[in-house]
C-alpha cells in the first residue's frame, strides 16, 4: 500500500506529450477552453495575450513554448516580478501569470485540469460517454450510495471521461492501464491534495468495477490501480479546546437572520455531533418537540438516528425558525439568505460559514484543519474524556460500527483535559 505523494508519482512513469509549434498549442488550447465554457470576457482576455505572447515568440526567433520563454514574457510585458518585490501585486497584474500556466499546463497534458475546468458541469460532449455517465449514477444509486457519494463518484467520472476524450479514446475498449496511470499523473501533478487524490481513485476504481460489470471493458482495472489510502487512523482528529469553542460562538452575531442560522447549525455539529450532510438537509418534521427528540434519515449511512433535543440547541432553532429563517417554500430548516433563496446546494461543506466565524473570532488556522467536522470531532472527544464507552459513542454520531469511532482514541489524555462543557 502506498503512503505518500511521491510514491503516487513513482509508480506511475513519465507521460509527455510530443511537443507541438506554439501556433498549434495556442489553436487547441482555445477549442479546449471553449468547450469547458470559458466566458466570452474571460477568452478575450487569453486572446489578447495569446496574440502577445506569439508576437514575443516570433521576435525572439523560437517556435516552441518553453518554461522560460513564459516566465520572460510576462516579466518583460507586466513586470510582474519586480513590482512583486517592491509592493502588493493588485487583482489585475496577479491574472496575468494565469496566461504562462494555462499554456504550460496543456503543453504538458493536453487537459487543463485546474478549479475553473472542474466548475463546468457539461464537459462531455461524445454520446457515448453521456450515456455511459447516466447508467454510471444509476448503478451507484443501486448500490445504495449516499447523494453525496453518488455525486461525487459521477463528477469524477465525468473528468475522466473527458480526459478520455481529449486523448482521442472514444471507445471503453480503447482504456488501459498506462492511459489511466497517465490520467492519475496528471491530477499528482495539479497541484492537489494527497486526500483528493486518494478520493479520485476511489471515484475511478467504482467507475471500473461499473464498467467491469457491464460489459463495458474486459479488465478488472479496479483491482489493478493503485490502492493507495490514507488511513484514518494515521491522523489525530482536529479538536477545539473550550476557549476556542467559546469564542467562535461569541463572534456570531445572534440578533441578525443569518446569526441566528449559523448559532444553530453550529451547535448542531457541537452539541450532536451531526454531520453537515444531515445539518443542510433537515426538515421542520425532524423534530419531535413533544419527545424533546431529532429524527432523520443519515444521508451516509441511510440508517434512521435519533438524537436528544438538548435545550441550548432545541432554543436556537426555535429562535431561527420564529425571528430568523426567511418566509419562503422550503422544505429544508436551513436556507441561504441571499437570493435566490433557497436551501444550501447539494454537497456543501459549509466550510466558508465557519471559516467567517473563525476570523472574526481571530482564531489560529495553521496545523489544525477547521471545518464543521472537527466540531464532530470535538463532541467525540468530550464523551471519550467522561469514559463514554465506543459503542455509545458510535450510536450518537451514527457510525455503523465502533471503527470509525476509534479514531478518536488518538487524541491526546492532556488534550482531553481541556474540553469541558461550555454552557
Amino acid at each position: 500500500m502506498l503512503t505518500g505523494h511521491s510514491a503516487l508519482i513513482n509508480i506511475l512513469g513519465d507521460t509527455m506529450m510530443q511537443k507541438l509549434l506554439l501556433t498549434e498549442l495556442i489553436r487547441d488550447l482555445e477549442q479546449e477552453m471553449l468547450q469547458l465554457g470559458y466566458s466570452n470576457r474571460s477568452m478575450q482576455f487569453y486572446r489578447s495575450r495569446w496574440k502577445q505572447l506569439l508576437k514575443f515568440a516570433k521576435e525572439r526567433g523560437e517556435n516552441f513554448y518553453s518554461e522560460q520563454l513564459g516566465l520572460d514574457f510576462v516579466e518583460k510585458h507586466f513586470h510582474i516580478f519586480e513590482k512583486d518585490d517592491n509592493r502588493g501585486l493588485s487583482k489585475r497584474e496577479i491574472q496575468e501569470p494565469r496566461i504562462i500556466r494555462v499554456v504550460g499546463d496543456f503543453q504538458l497534458r493536453h487537459i487543463i485540469v485546474r478549479r475553473s475546468y472542474f466548475k463546468h458541469k457539461d464537459i462531455l460532449t461524445y454520446p457515448l460517454f453521456i450515456a455511459l455517465r447516466k447508467r454510471f449514477q444509476s448503478y451507484c444509486e443501486r448500490k445504495e450510495y449516499s447523494r453525496t457519494t453518488t455525486n461525487d463518484h459521477v463528477r469524477k467520472a465525468t473528468r475522466f471521461m473527458h480526459y478520455l476524450t481529449s486523448q482521442n479514446v472514444i471507445d471503453c475498449e480503447e482504456i488501459s492501464l498506462p492511459l489511466i496511470h497517465a490520467y492519475i499523473k496528471t491530477l499528482a501533478g495539479s497541484g492537489y491534495a494527497y486526500e483528493t487524490l486518494v478520493g479520485n481513485i476511489r471515484s475511478m476504481r467504482a467507475f471500473f468495477r461499473f464498467l467491469l460489470e457491464t460489459g463495458e471493458v474486459q479488465i478488472d482495472f479496479a483491482a489493478k490501480i493503485p490502492m493507495i489510502q490514507a488511513r484514518k487512523q494515521t491522523c489525530i482528529p482536529s479538536v477545539w479546546t473550550k476557549d476556542e469553542l467559546q469564542k467562535l460562538i461569541a463572534a456570531i452575531d445572534r440578533g441578525s437572520p443569518k446569526g441566528k442560522r449559523d448559532y444553530a447549525i453550529i451547535l448542531l455539529a457541537c452539541c450532536l455531533g451531526m454531520r453537515v450532510s444531515d445539518i443542510i438537509n433537515l426538515k421542520k418534521e425532524d423534530f419531535h418537540w413533544e419527545n424533546k427528540k431529532l429524527v432523520f434519515i443519515q444521508s451516509k449511512t441511510k440508517t434512521s438516528l435519533s438524537l436528544p433535543l438538548t435545550p441550548e440547541v432545541g432554543w436556537a432553532v426555535i429562535e431561527y425558525l420564529k425571528y430568523g429563517r426567511p418566509n419562503i417554500d422550503s422544505p429544508y430548516l436551513f436556507v441561504k439568505h441571499k437570493a435566490p433563496f433557497g436551501p444550501f446546494a447539494e454537497g456543501s461543506n459549509l466550510y466558508e460559514l465557519i471559516r467567517r466565524y473563525i476570523g472574526l473570532a481571530n482564531l489560529p488556522t495553521l496545523q489544525k484543519k477547521r471545518g464543521m467536522h472537527s466540531l464532530r470531532h470535538t463532541l467525540a472527544s468530550q464523551l471519550l474524556e467522561k469514559d463514554t464507552p465506543l459503542s455509545t459513542i458510535s450510536d450518537i454520531l451514527g457510525h455503523v460500527n465502533t471503527n470509525s469511532t476509534a479514531v478518536y482514541l488518538k487524541v491526546g489524555m492532556q488534550k482531553l483535559k481541556e474540553l469541558r462543557p461550555y454552557f
